[in-house]
């Protein structure tokens, strides 16, 4: 049972770690280059291939907000996954 829950806490804090990388991803799109800087390259790596799973949703007034949909299912994701560990 303790290795379970600490399984469910490591996978808790890795999705709060890349959503914190998804979040720095979007600041680099607002500086110029910054995405072909070598931390640009990493993080881009890191996010694109969750990312192109959210390219149905059309940018409003220039605005992408797939980054915010994708934030929110990993916030799902992190429920349902407390929620199955206060289940056992």
């Amino acid at each position: 049972m303790a290795i379970i829950n600490f399984l469910a806490w490591v996978i808790y804090q890795l999705i709060d770690i890349y959503i914190l990388v998804i979040v720095i991803w979007c600041l680099l799109s607002w500086f110029p280059n910054a995405r072909g800087s070598r931390l640009g390259e990493i993080v881009n790596r890191l996010v694109e291939p969750y990312m192109r799973w959210f390219d149905f949703i059309p940018p409003l007034g220039g605005i992408s907000f797939s980054p915010i949909v994708a934030i929110f299912i990993l916030y799902l994701v992190q429920y349902g996954l407390k929620a199955i560990t206060m289940m056992l």
